[in-house]
């Protein structure tokens, strides 16, 4: 072969490999990026119903069946409140008995398969919990944001915004708490969401851009009324209220944040989002690289570490045992502040479920913090 043809052919090897592994990036980071709002996050087992009574059902036995709290328990056509393990009733070394509280819809027969969910409630307030509520849509740069407002009297709001793997119905799990404070509360639902406008890209931004339709709900809580308003976030909800808190045009009237299991590392959620979804480790630094280009992700959230840029009380729900969004950088934000942060550690608690592990403990704690903002 002449040098200019073995060249030639060595280039296009190169340049053959270099396409592969861009498509194999894009491919991975897809599995990140796209995952559908609601769909049980990844990392947790199917569970298969043993048997019901009228309070009580038997699961698998498995770490996730094994957790302490109250959860949602979802399957094919069919979710239930489940409460805490009932000790001493299990006499099978394959099984555990829950508490039942309610099935919400369907019905759950042995041999159906079901997760545990932090997403406990489904409807609307009305329905799930008996409060009475206005469907509204928020003016966002996309498009209508449909979101359910709470109304009360006080006027001081809390805009709620869910985070990875749930949708507006997560917030829910807070609302009437919330409402016996008497805070008027507006959870949003943001694109992406069902019924809400799609992103130009059809992809998530883990708060990159989606922080854009929360800072349109502040603006619309300031005009129907809003003198201060609270941000409340879940997940990748808790990183877009960081970002509104310290961007937005109206960010004086944000008092306070509260912010539960925040993405902070967004390398690391990437990471474990991917990984658990079966990619490929070789493909996994890739998907994160890809992912990052994608979505315009910077090499670090400046608002979680710059000193300077958090200005109001914030509080922190986060643990040790959330895989998803790693422990250790909220740790590292409120020791930075420790004249604003709160941390509220919770143990035994996945991504996102911190209220789960023990609700009363963790209402104690936000009635505490937002006491003295409303």
């Amino acid at each position: 072969m002449r040098p200019v043809s073995a060249a030639a052919a060595a280039l296009t090897a190169v340049l053959g490999a270099g396409a592969a592994a861009v498509a194999a990036g894009r491919y991975a980071s897809d599995v990140a990026l796209k995952a559908p709002p609601g769909r049980p996050l990844p990392g947790d087992p199917r569970l298969t119903v043993h048997a019901t009574t009228a309070d009580r059902i038997t699961l698998t036995r498995a770490l996730a069946s094994l957790r302490p709290g109250t959860y949602g328990l979802g399957g094919a056509g069919s979710h239930a409140i489940v409460g805490p393990v009932l000790d001493g009733t299990s006499r099978a070394a394959d099984t555990v008995v829950r508490r039942l509280d309610r099935v919400t819809h369907g019905t759950l027969d042995p041999g159906a398969r079901v997760r545990l969910t932090p997403q406990v409630h489904i409807g609307n307030p009305r329905d799930a919990l008996g409060l009475d509520h206005a469907d509204v849509d928020v003016p966002g740069e996309l498009g209508g944001l449909p979101a359910w407002f709470v109304p009360a009297d006080r006027d001081t709001w809390v805009i709620a915004v869910h985070g990875l793997g749930t949708t507006r119905e997560h917030p829910m799990v807070v609302m009437d708490f919330l409402h016996r404070l008497q805070l008027p509360v507006l959870d949003l639902a943001y694109r992406g969401d069902l019924g809400a406008p799609r992103a130009p890209d059809g992809i998530g931004h883990l708060g990159e851009t989606e922080w854009r339709d929360l800072d349109a709900a502040i603006r619309y809580a300031v005009r129907y009324g809003a003198e201060r308003v609270v941000l409340y976030g879940w997940s990748t909800g808790a990183t877009m209220a960081l970002r509104a808190a310290a961007r937005s045009a109206l960010r004086d009237r944000v008092a306070g944040l509260v912010l539960d299991s925040p993405v902070l590392d967004w390398e690391v959620t990437l990471r474990a989002l991917a990984s658990a979804r079966r990619t490929p480790s070789a493909l996994l630094p890739l998907a994160v690289r890809a992912a990052q280009g994608r979505a315009g992700l910077r090499d670090h959230f400046p608002e979680a570490g710059d000193a300077g840029t958090l200005r109001v009380p914030t509080l922190l729900m986060h643990g040790p045992d959330d895989t998803l969004a790693p422990w250790g950088p909220s740790r590292e934000l409120a020791a930075r502040r420790p004249d604003l942060v709160t941390l509220h550690t919770v143990p035994d608690a996945p991504h996102a479920a911190m209220w789960n592990r023990d609700p009363a403990r963790y209402e104690e704690s936000l009635r505490r913090f937002l006491t003295p903002l409303m």
